[in-house]
């Protein structure tokens, strides 16, 4: 596999300006991360884990005034990083929650939109996809940009859809009333900046989905935001959408990262609508691509997917974190005209906007990644052996 760096180009461009959050992996076991303008604060021993931390009245102003002041290399921090390890008793990032429920939104933009409904059509054969997509786009085209979901407008889209053969299940919670959201993982499964990523072995078409992600709280409220790659397998989840969870869900198959993004005065909700997403992916065959989507034109504000995700009848009292679903998923060719993108092992991607930063990870087999050995219970054994709190 090709060299794999991760350097503090990788930072937000506005470092150390804001506050932010991170989990790092230590001599004794995983830490919590404070940075309020470029210092560093220890908050496990006030918190003991990202999600307690998470859950006090004041994220944000907790970190100068309880949290303990320490010194960290934060580009060593990042070096130490590559492939998820660094040597022995060396700081590297972990994913930036702990305890939090993982869950994800579904074909909430109109290019992901689309094709996930040619997945369908295709029946998880990449060669058909090229046709299909032409197809689908000559019926529907992109009008569907400018509708709001469970709106009298896109039932008549809808009507209109069903007349000519076209109805999707995708289609209906990309344009429906409710939204697609779904478990993306357990609970301490997802993987941060530098760790592998995997594709499960039998899968011949699949690809990043770069995605920003809510960080949210047990009462509802979004306290920041960070960076996510939802792994999936194209061609599994096209045979049938019941095999989402085995499309989704894998060893590796979930990235955060590289920090999250406290939102404060100088950085909030309406920064994210803003913000574009750029993919890049680099194969060690030579194989380059770069595209960029803009998070704002998603079909449903996060308010309104995080109001479906949380309330009176889903309740996280760990708090979760919310991926928005992709801008875009990439459909250059690699190899045969027709046949698209699919992963190969040793492909880097990096997923960046400018004010989280850069997530970086190479892909491998899930067999081949590391295996997810430290759940709750080893974070609670940990924390009680070094005398934290564990709540």
């Amino acid at each position: 596999m090709p060299e794999f760096q991760i350097d503090a180009t990788h930072l937000p461009a506005d470092w150390p300006q804001g506050h932010y959050a991170a989990r790092i992996e230590g001599e004794d076991g995983p830490r919590v991360i404070g940075f309020r303008n470029g210092a560093a604060f220890d908050m496990t021993p006030v918190f003991g884990t990202a999600s307690a931390w998470f859950e006090s009245e004041d994220p944000v102003a907790a970190i100068a005034k309880r949290g303990v002041p320490v010194a960290l290399d934060v580009p060593a921090l990042l070096a130490a990083s590559a492939h998820g390890a660094g040597r022995p008793g060396q700081a590297h990032l972990l994913s930036p929650i702990d305890l939090q429920a993982v869950k994800a939104s579904g074909v909430t933009y109109v290019r992901s939109m689309l094709e996930r409904v040619i997945e369908e059509r295709c029946r998880g054969d990449a060669s058909r996809a090229e046709a299909i997509r032409a197809e689908v786009r000559a019926i529907i085209g992109d009008d569907l940009a400018n509708i709001r979901p469970g709106s009298a407008e896109a039932e008549r889209v809808k009507a209109v859809l069903q007349e000519k053969g076209w109805w999707s299940q995708y289609l209906e919670v990309g344009i429906g009333p409710d939204a697609e959201i779904f478990t993306k993982c357990p609970a301490m499964a997802t993987v941060g900046t530098g760790a592998k990523v995997g594709v499960h072995p039998t899968s011949h078409w699949s690809n990043p989905e770069p995605e920003a992600v809510m960080v949210v709280n047990s009462r509802g409220a979004i306290i920041g935001a960070t960076l996510g790659n939802d792994v999936n397998l194209r061609d599994v989840e096209g045979r049938s959408a019941l095999l989402l969870g085995r499309a989704k869900d894998n060893n590796a198959s979930a990235a955060l990262g590289p920090l999250i993004r406290l939102f404060d005065e100088d950085f909030t909700l309406e920064d994210i609508r803003r913000a574009a997403i750029t993919l890049t992916i680099r194969g060690d065959d030579g194989f380059a691509l770069e595209e960029q989507g803009a998070i704002g034109s998603i079909s449903r504000d996060p308010t309104e997917l995080v109001g479906q995700l949380i309330g009176p009848h889903h309740q996280y009292p760990d708090g979760v974190v919310l991926y928005l679903g992709t801008p875009f998923s990439p459909t250059k060719d690699r190899g045969a005209p027709g046949m698209g993108f699919s992963h190969k092992p040793g492909d880097v991607v990096t997923i960046r906007t400018p004010r989280l930063g850069a997530l970086s990870n190479q892909v491998d087999r899930t067999d081949a990644c590391p295996p997810w050995r430290f759940g709750a219970g080893a974070l609670m054994a940990s924390l009680a052996r070094r005398g934290l709190p564990r709540a």
